[in-house]
Parts: C-alpha cells; structure tokens; sequence
C-alpha cells in the first residue's frame, strides 16, 4: 500500500521513519532550560518527541493530520503556517526543514509573520536554511548516510534562477525507498536580513558556523551574548555542523 502524502507531496511514512540525529541537541544547547517551544511544520514529530524527552514543552503544528496522528502526548495543531493565530506566545519558535527557502516569496514572509506573532518579547526564533555559501551546481551527486541507517542522495539538480534550483532526494532505510521532489530559494545573509526586517525581526546569531541555522529575536529586543562571533554575530550554544 502506497503511503499517503501530505498537502505538498512529502511522504508521510519516510518522515515518521526519519531520524532525528543532533538536531535535537543543538536546539536544546542554545535555548532556556524547560523553554516553551512553538514548533512549526513539524511533521510527524521526530524533532517533538526528543524536545519533550529533553524536558520542554513542545506544541507541534502541521497541515497534515496524517502526519500529527504520529504525534502522540504533546499538544498538536492541523494548520497551514501562514494560518496560524493560536492567541499564546512562546519562549522558542522553531522554523526548521528549510521552510524559509520555499520558492514562494509571498509564503515565506507569511512564515516569518507567524513566527514574530508567536514568539515572546525576549524569545528566539530558530530558522534552518542552508549555508548561504553553498554552491550545489559546483557539488557532484552525493549520496551519504545521515543516521541510523538512513541513506540520503541527490539527482536531477537543475538551476531554474540565480536563485532558484529543483533536484529530486532518494532516501533509503532499511528496505523501504522514497523520492521527494524539491524547489528551493537560495537565502543569503543580505536577504535573510532584509526578510526578517520586514517580519519585525531582527538577526541575532548562528548556532553552528555555516550559518545554516540562525537565531532571530523580535526588534529591538536584541539580546547580547558572550561567545565566539562570525562575521560579528554571535554564536549561540555549541558550534556544531549537522
């Protein structure tokens, strides 16, 4: 039986199945002990359970009910990002999955809106995109297991803008196979600052220094950190690749 497929084509059972690898910790290295967590588009909740297990509170929000029925003890909400207004706010919101690069400009700031209406005062906005210096047309085809077994490969890389490129990922676990086709918007530091501007935030580090996951803060209410810098901004918690 062929598994069923979200809104935007993902494979619900390759997303349960998926590991979680370090993502999990180097989020909990760089927020509050026990911080409240805001995590959008979280799929089927292989990035929720082990926040939980690390001792937050996690509310999990998916367009897909066959993804969230895979979510189960925390909180969880069936909405569209760009829908959104939950009346609350958290210490962290998590934007992950590399949503802030989809193709769709008008989309990607609703993402950004949603996330600052959500976040409290002096909370952290969590954004993973890709390093901004990666240039994938200068990559040959790569194929590399990220963990527990899981085997991910790109193919079909086709550069269809200055910024925008389409490649398919075959992932393999275990016995089972599944091919996802991807659009992407490349996100440089420029324009990641000039979209976050544009949310009401403001840029306030990396966690890891590629600088493929950012730390954002509401404006003006910029928080100093001591720690190592790149490029001037502070790092927050561990300087880890994942």
């Amino acid at each position: 039986m062929r598994s069923p497929l979200t809104p935007d084509g993902s494979p619900v059972e390759l997303f349960a199945r998926l590991p979680a690898g370090s993502t999990p910790g180097l989020i909990h290295g760089a927020i509050p002990p026990g911080a409240s967590i805001l995590e959008l588009g979280a799929g089927a909740g292989r990035i929720t359970r082990p926040l939980v297990e690390l001792g937050h509170e996690v509310v999990a929000v998916d367009e897909s009910s066959a993804m969230l029925a895979y979510i189960k003890g925390p909180e969880t909400v069936e909405s569209r990002i760009e829908d959104l207004a939950m009346g609350r706010r958290f210490d962290v919101v998590l934007l992950m999955s590399h949503l802030i690069e989809t193709p769709d400009l008008d989309q990607s700031r609703a993402f950004l809106k949603t996330c600052r209406a959500h976040v409290t005062d002096h909370g952290q906005v969590i954004i993973q995109r890709d390093p901004p210096d990666r240039d994938y047309t200068a990559e040959p085809p790569f194929k590399r297991v990220v963990a527990d077994g899981c085997t991910i490969s790109m193919r079909d890389l086709k550069q269809i803008s200055s910024d925008v490129l389409t490649f398919t990922l075959d992932y393999q676990i275990d016995d089972s196979a599944w091919s996802q086709s991807v659009v992407t918007r490349r996100v440089d530091d420029d324009v990641l600052k000039h979209e976050l501007a544009l949310a009401g935030l403001e840029l306030d580090g990396f966690l890891v220094p590629n600088r493929s996951w950012v730390v954002a803060r509401r404006r003006g209410e910029r928080r100093v950190t001591a720690g190592n810098k790149i490029g001037g901004v502070s790092i927050h918690g561990s300087p880890r690749s994942t």
